[in-house]
């Protein structure tokens, strides 16, 4: 959460006011755990998400959804503990869900990560963050799966919508050629600024710039004169339709097609996917989860996730 949430390795901070209240956030100290797993191992409350749109929760299911019905048996029952997969603070202020399944060991997914998060701020307003990321072992140097939504206004938001690569593109132009340049994946971006009510979105950290993809999403979508029904409409009617298509290049290119990676090339693969996963968590949620919950909940839900990375 470098104001954000869970290993989407994501780069930006929230709005000034927003850091402000967080900072002067009483950490709170209280869990409450939620209930219990669902025995396909999916998380109940994550999959509500409670406080979006319903334009924007009909998207959220159908991404996850789609994940889970194409990858079946690839993928391992939800392990989380109840006090993970779903939190809040004592004052019920901050609440956040969490889903992860990892992929089984023949499988070449590492795990899929969905997660929601919600918190009132002092203006009356709400803070409220998507997410879906999906990580893909060394087995394949295919890009990994990354769509954030972070909503603190009903009339704004900032999307993220990426495949990031694992490997250097300049490199291996062939690599650019397979997944960015045959897949098309540039129009989607263009798409999504030629809307007016759109512009592009500068990441605060350096680092997480390098990790995105010369195709990716990164916008802010300010509808104020629209209003909020505008923002459903381009929620329904253009991001929707896009991070479908393009979760679908991702599944069809990335995630079920094989490619041969020679064993150096797996050490260097292994050595990055594990270098960005520490500074997700040392520069992400290190700081963000303890301003947000407090530091007892925030080292519980990190260590559930670190658990994860390490399997």
């Amino acid at each position: 959460m470098a104001s954000t949430l869970y290993v989407s390795a994501k780069p930006f901070s929230l709005p000034p006011p927003v850091q402000s209240y967080f900072r002067a956030r009483r950490p709170a100290t209280v869990i409450r755990s939620a209930a219990s797993h669902m025995a396909e191992g999916s998380s109940s409350k994550l999959k509500e998400f409670p406080h979006l749109s319903s334009s924007h929760r009909a998207l959220m299911a159908d991404l996850i959804g789609a994940i889970e019905d194409r990858l079946k048996d690839r993928l391992l029952p939800c392990a989380l503990p109840p006090d993970v997969e779903y939190y809040q603070n004592q004052s019920g202020i901050s609440q956040g869900a969490l889903l992860v399944r990892s992929g089984s060991p023949d499988s070449s997914i590492n795990f899929i990560l969905a997660s929601w998060l919600h918190s009132q701020l002092p203006t009356g307003a709400s803070l409220n963050i998507a997410s879906l990321s999906a990580y893909l072992r060394p087995s394949t140097d295919a890009p990994n799966f990354l769509i954030e939504f972070i909503q603190s206004s009903p009339t704004s938001l900032i999307l993220i919508l990426d495949l990031p690569p694992r490997k250097d593109p300049v490199l291996n132009p062939d690599y650019l050629q397979s997944f960015y340049e045959d897949t098309r994946l540039d129009t989607y971006r263009k798409t999504i600024e030629e809307l007016p009510e759109t512009r592009p979105y500068v990441m605060s950290s350096l680092f997480f710039r390098s990790l995105v993809s010369p195709t990716a999403i990164i916008s802010r979508v300010d509808t104020e004169s629209g209003g909020p029904e505008r923002l459903e409409e381009i929620i329904k009617n253009h991001v929707g339709p896009i991070a479908r298509d393009v979760l679908r290049v991702w599944l069809d290119e990335c995630a079920c097609k094989e490619r041969e990676v020679g064993m150096v090339e797996r050490v260097d693969l292994e050595k990055r996917d594990e270098l960005v996963k520490k500074k997700t968590i040392d520069i992400d949620l290190g700081s963000s989860l303890p301003r947000l919950f407090g530091q007892e909940i925030a080292d519980r839900v990190v260590a559930a996730i670190q658990q994860v990375f390490e399997a």
